[in-house]
């Protein structure tokens, strides 16, 4: 079992990482707290916001990755899924192929625009409870629409401007080749 730190805390923004240690037995130890924690733990490190890292105890391999993942995998197997079988086959398409660097771009930045446009909603909607909030949301689909449009039209964007490296990257490789277009 780990030793307590008895050392103080360092100060810096990179101390400010909650380091997690999986051992061979599969525990997880939070070096920050002392404690031995469940996955479960990790996702509400996640859902809080803060930020953290999970390192193979022996090898220090950073393993944050695969808990993520596994906590995805978890919460897609409890019950009600937000991935279809149709979206995960056509992600499951882009490994390997040409577009899967930007297609993580892709869906990063559009998460990232759907968080953002999500924390405003909430901001103008604070002390609304989720069942008034579901009453909302099934009555307001144009309403809803005209919010989402924003996103949409980020997402076009996104969308455009891979297109345009895409082609740009294209005609410089053939370019390389002594192809011209």
């Amino acid at each position: 079992m780990p030793a307590k730190s008895t050392s103080p805390k360092p100060t810096t923004s990179a101390a400010a990482r909650r380091v997690i240690k999986k051992y061979p037995n599969r525990r997880l130890y939070d070096t920050t707290t002392s404690t031995y924690i469940t996955l479960s733990e990790i996702k509400s490190l996640v859902m809080d916001s803060l930020d953290f890292v999970v390192t193979d105890a022996k090898t220090g391999e950073d393993l944050t990755r695969p808990m993520l993942l596994q906590i995805i995998l978890e919460e897609e197997a409890a019950g009600a899924p937000m991935f279809s079988e149709a979206v995960l086959g056509n992600i499951i398409r882009f490994y390997g192929h040409a577009m899967q660097g930007f297609m993580g771009k892709y869906l990063e930045s559009n998460v990232q625009s759907f968080m953002d446009m999500q924390s405003q909603l909430g901001d103008s909607q604070k002390g609304v409870s989720p069942e008034i909030w579901t009453q909302f949301m099934k009555v307001q689909p144009p309403m809803m629409q005209n919010v989402l449009g924003t996103y949409v039209q980020q997402s076009q964007s996104m969308l455009g401007q891979m297109q345009e490296q895409v082609q740009k990257q294209t005609e410089q490789m053939l370019g390389a080749l002594g192809i011209k277009k």
